[in-house]
């Protein structure tokens, strides 16, 4: 069993990252090997729209053709049993690095002809989402519809999916150095930090811990 975790988020020690960790951990307790893979950490660009993964017949028919530095990645991951993506939502959407890799992970997977997947296997996929935004504000700013069409998307390549959604998130070290907006509360960021990230840590566990357990398939 492996189960890949993917960090769209620049930040490797953060929120993001925290949570994948813990997903990973989760995974390892049921006997998984795991990776984690940082997107930043890579040079690569989306999809360039060469069409080489519909191509009939082709070499590439079902998998991106382009060659950098996510390639050998996306090779491990058509063989992985889990994945989980992890990525902060930035200006109403997943980080860039992580839309660039949805681009070239699920596209060249998606059958038109069936409306399906080339995926040779059914398999849990994750979407752990990061955000400053409150829950309360979550569905005004449309993140929710960011999350549903991530969720969505990795279902059609992987058949089960699910999300964790992380609001409120702590996202400086020190709120004072930095401008953030007037109806911001440090200090009610940094007890959220303390008593509900905890919490949300553990559910990414379980997460990775169904997922390794064979009860995350759908």
């Amino acid at each position: 069993m492996k189960v890949i975790a993917v960090n769209g988020s620049p930040r490797k020690n953060w929120n993001t990252a925290t949570l994948l960790e813990k997903a990973l951990e989760g995974a390892i307790s049921e006997g998984a090997e795991t990776e984690l893979i940082h997107l930043y950490d890579l040079d690569y660009k989306g999809c360039r729209s060469c069409y080489s993964c519909k191509l009939k017949g082709g070499k590439s028919q079902g998998k991106c053709a382009a060659k950098d530095d996510l390639t050998p990645f996306l090779e491990k991951i058509a063989e992985a049993d889990a994945i989980i993506l992890g990525a902060p939502i930035y200006m109403g959407a997943v980080a860039g690095e992580a839309q660039s890799f949805l681009e070239r992970l699920v596209y060249p997977l998606w059958d038109p002809e069936t409306m399906g997947t080339y995926f040779k296997k059914s398999i849990p996929a994750g979407f752990i989402c990061t955000m400053g935004a409150p829950e309360g504000r979550m569905e005004e700013m449309g993140f929710d519809r960011c999350v549903a069409r991530v969720q969505v998307v990795l279902g059609m390549a992987f058949g089960h999916t699910e999300s964790l959604v992380v609001n409120d998130t702590y996202q400086y070290d020190d709120y004072s150095k930095y401008a953030h907006a007037p109806n911001v509360d440090p200090e009610a960021k940094a007890e959220r930090r303390e008593k509900v990230f905890p919490l949300e840590c553990e559910k990414a566990f379980e997460m990775g811990a169904r997922f390794a357990g064979g009860t995350g398939q759908a």
